[in-house]
């Protein structure tokens, strides 16, 4: 009787279903970049970036869901040319007078068995929400050989018209389409 009690106790305890709660990750800043590319008058294909950004990403492996929440400092926008800089901040681009903050918030994540491979949501640009779908060329969990904590990562890319976001000047000459690259690196908390 005691061995039929044991077999079934075992039996019931790898049937019962494996739970995991959805984990809350912080944006590194020190590691992500958004950048953004555009044809610069078809001389060549520039690439600039952004220094700050933060958010949480939320990812739950079991149950195969997550979100993304960031935010990006428009003010930090980065040519490696100041007066650039300003120019980009300006009413006819980012207008970061008025809309310091360009965001990202997720509305649903698709997934190809456990990882996952897009990312749709809402980007809001000088207070203009358009859905934009993220790609994911990458993305990895690990735990951080530095910090010796949980870490995400991952490369997401997407394009957009900047137009929708009423910073189309100088189009067709500055392409209207650019392409958004993020590098992101996120830590558990």
């Amino acid at each position: 009787m005691k061995k039929q009690i044991s077999l079934v106790a075992l039996a019931s305890f790898f049937a019962a279903p494996t739970f995991a709660a959805p984990e809350t990750y912080l944006v590194d800043p020190n590691h992500t970049y958004p950048r953004f590319e555009y044809n610069h008058f078809g001389y060549s294909n520039q690439i600039q970036r952004f220094n700050k950004t933060s958010g949480t990403i939320v990812f739950d492996r079991v149950a195969r869901t997550g979100s993304v929440n960031v935010a990006i400092d428009a003010r930090s926008v980065d040519t490696g040319y100041a007066l650039f800089n300003e120019h980009l901040q300006g009413e006819d681009f980012f207008d970061t007078a008025r809309y310091p903050t360009i965001t990202y918030q997720s509305t649903a994540v698709r997934f190809d068995g456990d990882k996952p491979v897009a990312v749709e949501g809402n980007l809001t640009i000088k207070g203009i929400t358009r859905p934009v779908t993220l790609t994911l060329s990458s993305f990895q969990t690990m735990p951080h050989p530095i910090l010796k904590k949980d870490a995400l990562g991952a490369n997401a890319s997407a394009r957009i018209k900047r137009s929708e976001f009423n910073a189309g000047k100088y189009a067709p000459n500055v392409s209207d389409e650019v392409t958004l690259s993020i590098a992101v690196e996120a830590l558990k908390q």
